[in-house]
């Protein structure tokens, strides 16, 4: 599976559960990459995005290490994890919602 299909089958999922955050974490070229979804959408807090929303959030080269699921909605200062760090593929299984 790749990334940008991870994501797809995660905004998806985060449109069933509302209140839930997804926080993936990663690299680009080297460089920490970090993407937020919530309620079906995907905005990266380290990178520009596309405004076309059939345009991948994802800048090439981008490796996804980390998976994190957080009470929404965020409080950045006051974040609660619910589950993980994981694996981001171990985020689509159900049980970790």
């Amino acid at each position: 599976m790749t990334a940008i299909e991870l994501v797809q089958q995660l905004e998806e999922r985060s449109r069933l559960h509302a209140e839930r955050v997804v926080r993936l974490t990663g690299n680009v070229d080297g460089e920490p990459f970090e993407l937020l979804i919530f309620r079906g959408f995907s905005s990266s807090t380290t990178h520009p995005t596309a405004f076309d929303p059939d345009a991948s959030v994802l800048p090439p080269e981008t490796r996804l290490e980390q998976a994190e699921l957080l009470q929404g909605p965020l409080n950045p200062s006051d974040a609660v994890l619910l589950a993980g760090p994981m694996a981001p593929a171990d985020l689509l299984v159900q049980a970790n919602w």
